[in-house]
């Protein structure tokens, strides 16, 4: 561990608060700034925040269901027409109906959940004006009238709802946490490659100035015989390959310039600061994860798990709807008072009671085994959907192993590769040493050329891969590893 930290001295800077630059609009930006903008300000960001007010407000209107619902009804209507009459010795003659009609309700209405059914209280007032002879005003009124209505033998989906629902936010909540620490990621990968690209455009620059500078001692040493004409031709072809590679490595930059400028939404040009290893926050030095605790972590914290238990609560509920599709045997009670006179204070005096129990049911007689089928189909898709979770449980441990073991070999990736790039950059320099001062061939100097590049680059790769595993695994257990705690936020605050 300690062979690794003095490795990644020399290269990696501790991140520095975001500063700006002066008078060329540059912006220095540290690696957990730069994340910190991309949960702030992406479109990534605004995209799981959307997604995560959809399934609050879904949940909000599950709640609100479940609590006493007020309404008002209130109509009127106006009739002036004529209407066949038949009379007591059987003929039939036409008379006038002239009136106007009133009425209005109001209802408080609450669902029952561990029932199913329904309750509810009703106050209702009705006015009736007939114009015409022997015409006048009458009221009726209902002071009160208490409904029931309760579902016998079938499926209570009140219930079933009350355990899917929650399992439903919380599987919103976690995902959407997951989702910025995606952000995370891919604010990560555009970072590092808005360095490796700036480290390309410094590799290119000391190429062209190397080749130059042997051009030039090849020149002197072609006067002096030392070197044959092919070797200068090919180091003038280095120069000009040079000059190409320096100019594809500025385009490269600015693109990926222009890339994390877009997904942080930001004018100014951004300096990346090279970031340090994370650690732990007692500052023992790298972190090294323990497979059973991420696991533990992801296990309880990860949208994975709770998607599992609400897919199976599913399943039985599609199971126990098949079922209860065998009958349907619905109670309807009401219980009340009504009076009614022709003065609206007589409508609410010498009540009457109102009495009305229903009871209707359907049984099917013969279906041709159609209910038996949608029975047998739920039961087979549950079977289908355990077998698909107990497979998708067994993918999740061993994605969460094999990215534990990957996340724990880095720091070794990273101590060889900056131990390459230290031996890689000598050799380069030994090699140009001894060219200008001996003979050494070209096809030594070009194959330690094109070795020093790539372990520089290696050596950001590596770096880019350690703290792509770290947020990958954050996303998956949802848990902050440098300070040991739960990632949470404010889901309230988020919404308002």
């Amino acid at each position: 561990m300690i062979l690794l930290l003095v490795c990644t001295l020399p290269m990696l800077s501790a991140p520095l608060p975001l500063r700006e630059g002066t008078g060329e609009g540059l912006l220095s930006l540290s690696l957990p700034d730069c994340i910190a903008m991309a949960r702030r300000q992406s479109v990534d960001a605004a995209v799981a925040l959307g997604e995560l007010k959809s399934a609050y407000w879904q949940w909000r209107s599950y709640k609100a269901d479940l609590l006493p619902e007020v309404s008002l009804s209130t109509s009127g209507s106006y009739n002036k027409r004529y209407t066949s009459y038949q009379q007591g010795d059987g003929g039939i003659s036409y008379v006038r109906n002239d009136y106007l009609g009133l009425n209005g309700s109001l209802y408080v209405t609450q669902k029952l959940w561990p029932t199913g059914g329904t309750l509810s209280v009703e106050s209702s007032l009705d006015f009736l004006h007939q114009s015409g002879s022997g015409g006048g005003n009458q009221f009726m009124s209902m002071p009160v009238a208490v409904t029931l209505s309760q579902p016998l033998f079938g499926v209570n989906h009140l219930k079933w709802n009350r355990r899917i629902e929650p399992l439903r936010y919380r599987e919103a909540q976690a995902r959407f946490l997951t989702a910025t620490e995606q952000v995370a990621m891919k604010a990560i990968s555009l970072f590092f490659n808005l360095i490796l690209a700036g480290e390309q455009v410094g590799i290119a620059r000391q190429n062209l100035q190397k080749a130059e500078e042997l051009y030039k001692v090849a020149g002197a040493k072609r006067e002096m015989g030392t070197i044959s004409e092919n070797d200068v031709l090919q180091l003038k072809l280095d120069v000009l390959n040079a000059h190409s590679a320096l100019t594809n490595s500025e385009s490269n930059r600015q693109a990926r310039q222009f890339a994390l400028q877009s997904f942080l939404d930001v004018e100014a040009e951004i300096e990346p600061i090279v970031p340090a290893l994370p650690q732990k926050g007692s500052g023992e030095g790298a972190l090294h994860l323990d497979y059973e605790e991420v696991l533990n972590h992801a296990l309880q914290n990860n949208a994975f798990a709770t998607t599992m238990r609400r897919r199976q609560l599913e399943a039985d509920y599609n199971v126990a709807s098949a079922k209860a599709n065998r009958r349907s045997v619905t109670l309807h009670a009401q219980l009340g008072f009504t009076g009614m006179a022709d003065k609206l204070g007589g409508a609410y005096r010498d009540l009457l009671s109102k009495q009305v129990v229903q009871v209707g049911f359907s049984i099917p007689i013969l279906d041709w085994g159609k209910r038996k089928g949608q029975r047998k189909m739920a039961e087979s898709n549950r079977e289908i959907v355990q077998g698909q979770l107990r497979q998708q449980a067994q993918e999740f441990r061993q994605d969460i192993f094999i990215l534990t073991e990957q996340f724990n070999n880095q720091a070794e990736q990273l101590r060889i590769a900056c131990e390459a790039d230290t031996i890689a950059q000598k050799r380069y320099n030994t090699n140009i040493e001894t060219f200008k001062i001996g003979s050494i061939s070209m096809l030594d100097i070009s194959d330690a050329t094109k070795a020093k590049d790539e372990a520089r680059q290696n050596r950001i790769a590596q770096l880019h891969y350690y703290w792509y595993y770290y947020y990958q695994l954050r996303s998956i257990a949802l848990w902050d590893f440098e300070k040991g705690c739960d990632i949470i936020e404010d889901i309230e605050k988020l919404i308002k």
